[in-house]
């Protein structure tokens, strides 16, 4: 059994916010996407007002290597001592902190400002711990789920469907127009990400848990 906290940080500039996501499991507790550095007071507040402190956080899981996703990961692990896991193909983003490493669709102007706008310098770039595939489970840390890979924001975007049928999708899918789920905004690679939608569909998933927006059920996905 798990308990799901979702943790909602504002991004820069009023364009939204971000979902992470905090479960609570029979051993501790597992986080999934970590924010912005900018929202970094508001996160850890936030974990310490859920009773997470150094030592109960067991695993970091990153759906996809984005900055307003991954802004914190390095300091967690510092002062969690918690491994982050991630997928091959988004790794560059972390540790280069380079968003279009691995995108077809890179802008040069958006490269230029991207870190500096969500603030991801040369303190936040690190490699990860634990690269994780299809079918990949995290028994191991206490947390009943498995990887399923959804590519179509980026290369490397992993889904995490636990036993009970909860998705955590990152990008894939979002919801955040008046309650109306819908593919992300923000599709790298389009065939891919319908590619990846219908592969949803042919899953036992009651609840999605999107990196932005509301929580939905499955069947509210159209």
């Amino acid at each position: 059994m798990h308990e799901i906290q979702t943790l909602t940080l504002a991004l820069p500039f009023r364009l939204g916010t971000v979902n992470c996501y905090l479960v609570k499991t029979e051993t501790g507790f597992i986080l999934i996407d970590t924010g912005g550095s900018k929202q970094r007071g508001t996160l850890e507040q936030a974990l310490a007002n859920a009773g997470c402190q150094p030592g109960d956080l067991k695993l970091i899981i990153l759906t996809h290597g984005d900055f307003d996703h991954t802004g914190n990961v390095a300091y967690l692990r510092q002062k969690f001592g918690a491994p982050i896991a991630m997928h091959r193909d988004d790794a560059g983003m972390l540790e280069r902190g380079d968003m279009f490493s691995n995108r077809k669709r890179g802008n040069f102007l958006l490269r230029i400002i991207s870190s500096t706008l969500f603030g991801f310098g040369k303190s936040q770039r690190c490699q990860p711990d634990l690269y994780v595939e299809e079918g990949d489970d995290f028994l191991a840390y206490g947390f009943d789920a498995q990887v399923i890979q959804i590519p179509g924001h980026s290369l490397g975007s992993i889904g995490i469907l636990t036993a009970d049928g909860d998705l955590f999708c990152g990008d894939l899918l979002e919801n955040t127009e008046q309650d109306q789920p819908a593919l992300g905004a923000i599709m790298d690679d389009p065939a891919a990400a319908s590619a990846s939608v219908e592969k949803l569909s042919g899953l036992a998933i009651r609840t999605v848990y999107p990196g932005h927006g509301q929580p939905f059920p499955m069947q509210g996905f159209k």
